[in-house]
């Protein structure tokens, strides 16, 4: 008997399909625990480098640091999902913290009436966005990054850039804490995670969740299944912009005032988050908990460098050099599946 190995081809097409599944579901899965690895080696890293990284009070300041790209990074994961991508997200946020301060601190309306217009302008803006993409099909990429002009110039023009201050407590709230121990923990650190909680639920144990992953992955076989793919779309768009609005809540409560300036580089910092959480850039596969371990793994980074004195600068490094890695692993995963 011959002891040579048998390659998936010589295993005729049935072998040879289960071999390039097996495959692909290898790399899918490393993909999945890619964030966790990264996340374990850059923890362990800055424990031994800096006696003050494994410490309650700055895994908490960890956790308020990435709070609000983690919330923007909650709508892109369901853009993405859909093979889509938006470049907007920051600026909408921007101009939905304006809409809430001016119109309580310079209209005077009721904080929670301001609240609920900022809200809506975020969503709006998520709505115009997947409006662009279903009903004229335009590139999701060419639509958000016109809103994003068009967002930021909305919020420069409205606010006339002017920091917006002495907000009501109702608007600064999320900025609050309790305390666990001896660790100060924000409210907008745990609504973050309710998003997360929510958004996991709704994308595994809803009809409408596997809808989403059906339109990613192949939007004509979800067509033909039944599901009103423009108007699932259009939802995921609209969906996407309230989340960006409620990450415009956190960054007031986190900043205490209403920037113009605030989050220049929230959109770009959220699409990595999702890409290192292991997310397909072509839609169809991702898990929102891998994209909240992504969000960690930037703030791990940044932090821990800080703690250690590293220039700011190879934050930006190593984190284009991990979307690198995660991108090209996400790529062949997609080669071997073909």
């Amino acid at each position: 008997m011959s002891n040579a190995a048998v390659t998936p081809d010589q295993l005729g097409p049935s072998g040879g399909d289960r071999a390039r599944a097996f495959g692909s579901a290898a790399l899918a899965q490393l993909s999945t625990l890619g964030p966790v690895i990264a996340l374990v080696i850059a923890s362990g890293f800055f424990t031994f480098e800096s006696p003050r990284f494994l410490t309650g009070g700055n895994l908490s300041l960890i956790v308020q640091q990435v709070m609000v790209v983690g919330t923007l990074a909650v709508g892109q994961t369901l853009i993405i999902l859909t093979a889509g991508i938006d470049l907007s997200c920051g600026a909408v946020m921007a101009l939905g913290s304006i809409v809430m301060a001016k119109m309580a601190v310079i209209v005077g309306l009721n904080p929670f009436l301001a609240i609920a217009l900022g809200l809506a302008v975020c969503a709006a803006f998520g709505a115009i966005n997947g409006g662009l993409v279903t009903m004229i099909r335009l590139p999701a990429f060419i639509v958000t990054l016109g809103t994003l002009n068009v967002a930021f110039a909305l919020t420069h023009i409205y606010s006339k850039d002017q920091t917006i201050a002495k907000l009501p407590a109702a608007m600064t709230f999320f900025g609050n804490t309790f305390t666990i121990g001896q660790t100060d923990i924000t409210y907008g650190s745990i609504l973050m995670l309710v998003l997360f909680a929510l958004t996991w639920f709704v994308l595994r144990q809803t009809a409408a969740g596997r809808h989403v992953y059906a339109l990613g992955n192949n939007p004509e076989a979800a067509r033909l299944t039944g599901i009103k793919t423009a108007r699932l779309l259009l939802l995921v768009y609209t969906v996407a912009g309230l989340i960006y609005g409620i990450a415009a809540l956190l960054i007031i409560g986190r900043t205490g005032v209403g920037d113009p300036n605030a989050g220049a580089t929230d959109n770009l910092d959220s699409i990595t988050a999702v890409v290192l959480g292991g997310t397909s850039l072509f839609g169809g596969r991702g898990s929102i908990v891998g994209t909240l371990l992504g969000a960690l793994v930037i703030g791990v980074i940044r932090n821990g460098l800080q703690l250690i004195g590293v220039a700011s600068i190879y934050q930006v490094l190593i984190t284009g050099i991990l979307v690198i890695l995660a991108v090209a692993a996400d790529q062949l995963a997609r080669r071997r599946q073909g």
